[in-house]
Formats: C-alpha cells, structure tokens, sequence
C-alpha cells in the first residue's frame, strides 16, 4: 500500500469517502499492478501536484468490487493490464469517458478507446523467448510456430490467459477465423508440453532444455535479469534470446497496461490529473523504467535493459479492433483443445 499503509488504514479511508466525506486532494487507485511497481510514479505525483494517492490492490474482481459498490463506490482510477479487462471494464459500466487535449496528444490513437474510456500508458511485446544455444535464427513470425521444424519444442502458458487471448484476437483481425483456427492447430502439434505456468516458467523451460521456443511478454525478461530474491530467474533470462515476431511485415502484436475513470469518481479532478501525469513524458519515464515495458508516448525511451531486448516494431493494428475478436479466440482455443 502507498506509503506503507496496511489495508485496515486504506479501507478505513475508502469508508470515510463512501460515506460522502470526500477530500480533494486524493485519488484512490484501484489496481491490478503490485503497488512496489507503481509507487515510485504516484510518489513523483504527489511531490509535483500535492494530491496525495491511495492504493487498493486487487488480484481479481476489480470490476466485481466497483459494480458491487455502486454509485458509493470510491474508487477514482483503474489501474490494470491487458486490452481484456481494459475492455471489460468499459464493457461492464464501471468507467467514464475523460476528454483530455493532454491526454490524447501523448497516447496514440491506436492505444486508446476512441470513446474516451481507457488509455494506454504502457505496452509489452507478445514475443518469441529462444534458445540461445539451440535456435541459430534470430528472426521469426508468428505464423512460423506452426511450421512442423518447431514439433515438440514450444512451451507456452494455457491458451486461455489474457496475454494468448490477445495474442490469438490479433491473429484473427489479420486472418481471419479460418486460418487462425488452422494455426492455433499447428502450433498445438507444436508444443513440448501441455499449457502450463506463466511466462516466466516458458523461459525456465527452456533454460532445462524442455522447449526451445517459448511465448512471453517482454517485461517478464526485465523481471528475471533483475530478481535478487529468485537469483536462478537471472540463468533462465540469460539462456534465452527476445525475437520480435514479423518485424520484417506487419510488427509485432503488443498489448498495454492502462488506465481508465471510474463511473462514480468522489475526486474526479485530481483523477484526471493523474491521468494526465501518467501520460506526461515525466511520468511514462519513471512508469516505464519500473515495469520493463516501452512507453507509448512518442519521444520517452525505454529504460536500457528493454533497450537491450533489440528494437520493437509494433503492428499498428489498434487495440480496440483486435479487442473486438476476443471472445472468437476463446472460443478457438477450446474448439481445438489447445489445453488438453
């Protein structure tokens, strides 16, 4: 929690705002992100504008708890990953639209919803993680992993994720149903394993030599070279290289953490001030270097570890129209048994 309040503190504050005793200097954060990686951006707030912040952090059921709330609901601004539940959110009626010049002018078109409901702030490639000792090529397309040369050495987590979904929705906006269907297919044939873990454990795969492909995010590369805690995670990021799927066509899918108003915000005003520090080229820097991911606004750089992944060249596809194929892809993922 923000400056080391313990949860009984936060949801004691939250009550005083249900309670209609709102204070105009805060903003209370519901979030999907761990609060370690964002309090260095809502510190940065907080000295700039003086608005103080408050972090609820949430596993799952954040759209849940606001709708559950209603209209006392004090949550201000949602913090989440994935073009999914920013999607969901807007879907299920727990967000606003926020007209914002600030806004739009540093978060390209292709990362926000054209109504106003959701922003991106950042984005992670959906990326190939290669052997360094077994795979020589240092190119390949997301068609490829259906190529037979690649049966039995890809690891990957359950088709069902968000990160797959999304993945899969993307290949469905190029495709089509019928062609994704058949490659969702070969790359099944493909797989060294059944679906398992996160995108961390496909790198660990490969680091023991189970796979020599695997599909991951990014960020969780970033993650592993700098984890003290699991030092071995600094071996499996080692033992793998980034290939960044069709950089010689269309780009590589990417997917954002973002963030959106919430229906019935108590401190709407210093919410949209985050919100626009959050897309300031201040506060992309700081958000960015934390979380490992590549800021959206045009002219921030990366921190040097995502620099030294290689260069990221983004399918310009926007995220709502890859958003609308969502639930298409579930539906592939279980009608070729892609899990099993």
């Amino acid at each position: 929690m923000k400056n080391g309040f313990t949860k009984a503190v936060l949801c004691a504050a939250f009550a005083v705002t249900t309670a209609g005793v709102a204070f105009a200097d805060e903003v209370n954060i519901y979030s999907y992100r761990q609060p370690d990686l964002i309090a260095p951006l809502l510190d940065a707030f907080t000295e700039k504008t003086g608005i103080e912040t408050n972090v609820l952090f949430l596993d799952k059921g954040l759209v849940e708890r606001i709708k559950a709330e209603g209209e006392n609901s004090p949550a201000d601004v949602i913090l989440t990953v994935d073009i999914s539940r920013l999607s969901n959110a807007k879907d299920e009626g727990v967000t606003e639209a926020v007209e914002s010049d600030d806004i739009n002018s540093s978060i390209p078109a292709q990362y926000r919803d054209p109504d106003g409901h959701w922003f991106g702030v950042t984005t992670r490639g959906r990326v190939v993680y290669a052997s360094k000792d077994r795979v020589a090529q240092d190119a390949i397309t997301y068609e490829e992993l259906a190529d037979p040369k690649w049966k039995g050495k890809i690891c990957i987590r359950s088709g069902q994720h968000i990160y797959n979904i999304g993945l899969i929705a993307s290949m469905i906006a190029h495709h089509g149903e019928a062609e994704t269907e058949a490659w969702l297919k070969g790359v099944k044939e493909n797989l060294a394993r059944k679906p398992t873990g996160n995108d961390r454990a496909q790198a660990k795969g490969i680091y023991a030599g189970e796979c020599d492909l695997g599909v991951g995010n990014t960020y969780y590369v970033g993650l592993m070279k700098t984890n003290e805690k699991e030092p071995e995670q600094k071996e499996w990021a080692e033992s793998i290289k980034v290939l960044f799927p069709n950089s010689a066509d269309r780009g590589s899918h990417v997917n954002i953490s973002g963030m959106a108003l919430a229906k019935n915000a108590p401190n709407k005003d210093a919410a949209v001030q985050l919100m626009e520090f959050l897309a300031s080229p201040e506060g992309q820097k700081i958000y960015a270097e934390q979380v490992f991911e590549y800021p959206v606004a045009d002219g921030t750089e990366p921190s040097d570890i995502v620099k030294s992944f290689g260069d990221i060249k983004p399918d310009t596809l926007p995220l709502a129209d890859i958003a609308s194929h969502r639930k298409a892809a579930s539906e592939l993922v279980d009608k070729v048994g892609f899990n099993n």
